[in-house]
C-alpha cells in the first residue's frame, strides 16, 4: 500500500484491526455509510479474536483460522480495504494523514485509533533470556507452544485472569506450575476476598503452587531462563517464564499527535478525542461514565464491540452516547467465572449461595445500589446481575 510513496485515500481510516476496529467498519456500513473505509492493523493475520489465545488456542483446541473475526469475504464484499502488515510511526491532525514507517502516507477524513494494548513488562533483570513470554498475539502462542514440554516446569508472573488462565490450561497438560505474585492474595486488583479465596483453593487443588507476597528480583540463566529470583532470596525453578502482570494502552502515536491521553485514549461519550475528526475506542480508549462517577478504560470484548458501534454511529451522523454496564469472563479448568459490572468503588460485598460447594455469586454495592456481580457457574445469576445493575446505575 504504501510502496513508492503513494498516497492513499480513505475516507474512514481505522487504525487497529483487531475486534474494536472491526466492528467500527462493519457498524459503519450497517449505519449507512457510503464513503471510502480503510482497516489497517499492524500484524500479518487478518483481524482475530484475542481472548482465546490464553484458553483454546493455546491448548491447541482451535486452528489460528477459527480465531478470525470475520471470513476472507466479509471485507471486500462491504467495500472494507484491510490493510495487513502496516505500521504508522506519525499522525498529523493538521494535514489529516497518516506516516508510515514503510513509506508513504495514508489520507483520511475521519481517524479512529483502536490500537489496543500490549503487556505490561517489568523491569526485571534476566528478561531478555529465551523462554521468556508474554500472551498478547497468535505470534507470542506460536514461539510459547514448543517451549512446553512434558514434566516442563512454568512460572508465571502476576495472578491476574490471564496468568490463572494459562495456569489452567498448562496443569491440564501435566506441567509443572507455580505463580508468583506481589499482593496478598490472587486477583487483588479486580475482585474480592472470597473470589481471590476459591480461586486460590481451585489451582492449589489441581497442583499450582501458589506464592503471595513475594516480588520478583530477577530472571537468572544464561541464554535460557533457568530460575525466578524472588526478593525473599528464594529461587523457583524454571523452564520458562510467562509475564502476566497487566496491559498498557497503545497511546504513544496519539501522544505525539497532540491529542489528550491519560492511561488510554481520553474520549467523551460519543467516543471523540480532543483532536477534530479523531475518535478511539476498545482497550486504549478511555471514556466517563455517568454510571460509574468517573472515567474508564475497559479491556473487554463487550467494550470493544459496543464503544465501536457507538463511534460508528456518531461518524456517520447518529450520535448515541457509550455508558454500558461491562461485562467480562473467565475460564479455568471447568470452571466460568462471569463479570458483570465493576467492582472497584465498592463499600459492601455479600456472597449468594457457599464458594466451593456449587455454584454462587458474590455481590458488590456503592451506597447501597448494586454495581458488580461476580457470578461463578452461575449464568442465570449473571444474566439477571446485569438487568438489576443497568437499572440501579441508571441514574
Amino acid at each position: 500500500m504504501a510502496e513508492g510513496g503513494r498516497v492513499v485515500a480513505g475516507k474512514v481510516v481505522i487504525l487497529g484491526a483487531g475486534q474494536a476496529g472491526v466492528q467500527t467498519a462493519a457498524s459503519l456500513r450497517e449505519c449507512g455509510y457510503g464513503g471510502d473505509i480503510v482497516l489497517v492493523g499492524d500484524e500479518p493475520h487478518p483481524p482475530y479474536q484475542r481472548p482465546p489465545l490464553s484458553k483454546a488456542f493455546l491448548k491447541d483446541e482451535i486452528t489460528a483460522e477459527r480465531l478470525h473475526l470475520k471470513p476472507p469475504t466479509f471485507y471486500a464484499d462491504r467495500g472494507i480495504q484491510l490493510v495487513t502488515g502496516c505500521h504508522v510511526g506519525r499522525i498529523d491532525p493538521r494535514e489529516r494523514h497518516l506516516e508510515l514507517t514503510e513509506g508513504g502516507t495514508l489520507s483520511y477524513d475521519h481517524l479512529v485509533l483502536a490500537t489496543g494494548t500490549r503487556p505490561r513488562l517489568p523491569a526485571l533483570e534476566g528478561i531478555g533470556l529465551a523462554n521468556v513470554f508474554a500472551i498478547r498475539s497468535i505470534a507470542n502462542v506460536d514461539a510459547l507452544r514448543p517451549t512446553l514440554t512434558e514434566n516442563g516446569r512454568v512460572v508465571i508472573v502476576g495472578g491476574g485472569y490471564i496468568g490463572l488462565e494459562v495456569a489452567a490450561v498448562l496443569r491440564d497438560k501435566g506441567m509443572s506450575v507455580a505463580i508468583v505474585e506481589a499482593e496478598d492474595r490472587l486477583l487483588k486488583r479486580v475482585t474480592s476476598e472470597p473470589v481471590s479465596r476459591f480461586f486460590d483453593s481451585l489451582h492449589r487443588a489441581n497442583g499450582v503452587e501458589i506464592l503471595t507476597r513475594v516480588r520478583v528480583k530477577a530472571l537468572i540463566g544464561e541464554t535460557k531462563v533457568s530460575g525466578v529470583a524472588l526478593e525473599d532470596g528464594r529461587i523457583v525453578p524454571a523452564d520458562v517464564v510467562l509475564l502476566a502482570v497487566g496491559a498498557i494502552a497503545n497511546t504513544e502515536l496519539a501522544s505525539a499527535a497532540g491529542i489528550a491521553v491519560s492511561d488510554g485514549v481520553l474520549v467523551d461519550i460519543y467516543g471523540r478525542t480532543s483532536a477534530a475528526g479523531i475518535f478511539a475506542c476498545g482497550d486504549c480508549a478511555r471514556f466517563p461514565s455517568r454510571r460509574y462517577d468517573r472515567s474508564v478504560r475497559i479491556e473487554s470484548v463487550q467494550n470493544a464491540i459496543d464503544q465501536a458501534k457507538c463511534v460508528a454511529a456518531t461518524i456517520a451522523g447518529k450520535p448515541t452516547p457509550h455508558d454500558p454496564v461491562p461485562w467480562f469472563w473467565s475460564d479455568q479448568y471447568r470452571t466460568k467465572l462471569q463479570i458483570a459490572g465493576l467492582s472497584d468503588s465498592r463499600d459492601d460485598v455479600s456472597v449468594d449461595g457457599e464458594p466451593g460447594s456449587g455454584p454462587f455469586a458474590v455481590e458488590y454495592r456503592r451506597a447501597g445500589r448494586l454495581v458488580a456481580v461476580d457470578a461463578i457457574d452461575n449464568a442465570r445469576a449473571h444474566m439477571l446481575s446485569r438487568r438489576r445493575i443497568a437499572e440501579e446505575t441508571a441514574s
